[in-house]
């Protein structure tokens, strides 16, 4: 029996600094049947961290997601829990396209009855609830905690990143009643099962949503069942002229 063709999932970084998605993290996403490559846009913000941030890195990273369909791609993750131009991508390519976010906060809801965000600084709270709110999970949404590091300081000392990490977890489930907890920022990847130590020293049991490898897996389980987004919730865009954006032909693509 002939072996089945490996799914191939490309995570976009929708930041411009070089190096804060190593290489090597992203191949640590793979697995047996699963690749793992990765992208990053040119024009847009070095990190996010507002509502602003989002829709200046949105327009690359939409032209990065069509250039991954174009360059034979299965499907894509975008690196931000902001989700930063998922839906406008969901428009114009056929291949799944996930935000962590999104994807994180409907398997924390799975796994839990109630879940807390913890991030990385207070400002965003009402962009999270705002997202719970267009998921349809805000009752499921207890709180959203933050350890006030901005993102690029995330590794700088990261056992206190940890430590804090734990602190507001903690809180999330014993002030304000979360049941699991994902992290609020993707650039806190790999430091799930270390939270959960911490959590379980305590004696608090419970899951801790590391969203980005949690949407490479949920991305091929997509790609193996044959699905990706509705073209009637997400129709291709209406052709019309567009000034100042250097963008692919979209009608091109639909023919290919």
């Amino acid at each position: 029996m002939t072996a089945p063709r490996a799914v191939h999932v490309r995570v976009v970084s929708p930041i411009t600094t070089r190096g804060f998605r190593t290489d090597a993290a992203v191949k640590g996403l793979e697995s047996p049947g699963l690749i793992v490559s990765a992208s990053q846009i040119d024009r847009g913000p070095g990190s996010i961290e507002c509502e602003y941030e989002q829709a200046m890195a949105a327009p690359d990273t939409v032209r990065a997601i069509i250039d991954a369909e174009r360059d034979g791609v299965d499907a894509v993750v975008i690196d931000c829990m902001g989700d930063p131009g998922m839906r406008p991508a969901r428009e114009c390519v056929t291949i799944p396209v996930l935000g962590p976010g999104q994807t994180a906060m409907h398997v924390a809801a799975m796994l839990g009855h109630r879940f807390s965000v913890v991030t990385v600084l207070r400002r965003l709270r009402p962009s999270f609830e705002n997202a719970a709110a267009v998921h349809g999970l805000s009752g499921r949404m207890a709180s959203c905690r933050a350890v006030d590091i901005p993102v690029l300081e995330l590794e700088s000392d990261m056992g206190a990143t940890v430590a804090a990490l734990v602190d507001e977890a903690a809180k999330a489930v014993e002030i304000d009643g979360a049941e699991a907890v994902i992290f609020g920022c993707t650039g806190l990847l790999g430091c799930a099962q270390a939270v959960r130590e911490g959590l379980l020293a305590r004696g608090i049991d419970i899951p801790v949503v590391d969203p980005i490898p949690t949407a490479v897996n949920m991305a091929a389980a997509l790609v193996r069942s044959g699905l990706s987004q509705s073209k009637l919730t997400f129709p291709l865009p209406p052709e019309k002229p567009m000034p100042g954006y250097d963008m692919p032909d979209l009608r091109l693509q639909a023919a290919e």
